[in-house]
């Protein structure tokens, strides 16, 4: 897939195409991978700080990864020596509003790191915690509106959804993408919903 089809697989009708996370498996590829996650019991948030996913990690020069993803993801972003954005705008899917500024920019892990330790990142050595929390290779970290981010918090899909509806097929095959790549389980309310998801594909 070429990257402007890529970016407008997010994008959609909202705008000029832009960068976005590595586009994920296709509906079907989803289905598949779906099917071969573990459905458990969901476990508790005992011992959770997200201080045990070592975020934000150097990746580039003086670019930590909420920088890298602040880059990509944005529209005419420009950068200081530190690599903090002194302009630019992003659109956020989830809500499908465009965001000036990105002190109002959440960097949204797509499966939320208090979901990944109830799923089995609670067993994890902090290395690949830090991995899972910095991960630009799969669908996990995205630029959205801080609001959006907030209002989604550690909640997975049977909780919420992106208000935006056109987003919820790769929104689920991204949350797939992830899990499957992590091996980390699922609970059947959550199931159900990320099936339901890719039935608008």
């Amino acid at each position: 897939m070429t990257a402007v089809a890529a970016a407008t697989a997010w994008v959609l009708s909202a705008g000029p195409a832009l960068a976005y996370p590595p586009t994920p498996p296709s509906a079907s590829t989803a289905a598949s991978q779906l099917a071969s996650l573990s459905v458990k019991t969901e476990g508790s948030t005992t011992g959770y700080s997200r201080d045990l996913f070592p975020h934000w990690i150097t990746q580039s020069g003086t670019c930590d990864t909420r920088d890298q993803v602040l880059k990509r993801d944005g529209s005419g972003v420009t950068v200081d020596s530190q690599c903090e954005p002194t302009a630019g705008r992003w659109y956020s899917v989830y809500d499908a509003t465009w965001v000036v500024g990105d002190s109002s920019v959440d960097i949204d892990h797509i499966v939320p790191l208090a979901e990944a330790w109830k799923s089995g990142a609670n067993t994890w050595s902090t290395s690949r915690r830090q991995q899972f929390a910095n991960d630009l290779s799969v669908s996990q970290l995205i630029a959205v509106s801080a609001s959006s981010n907030r209002s989604k918090g550690d909640k997975d899909p049977s909780a919420w959804k992106p208000p935006n509806a056109s987003v919820h097929c790769i929104y689920a095959r991204e949350w797939i993408w992830v899990k499957h790549t992590y091996s980390l389980s699922l609970q059947s309310a959550e199931k159900t919903a990320l099936q339901q998801m890719l039935g608008t594909c």
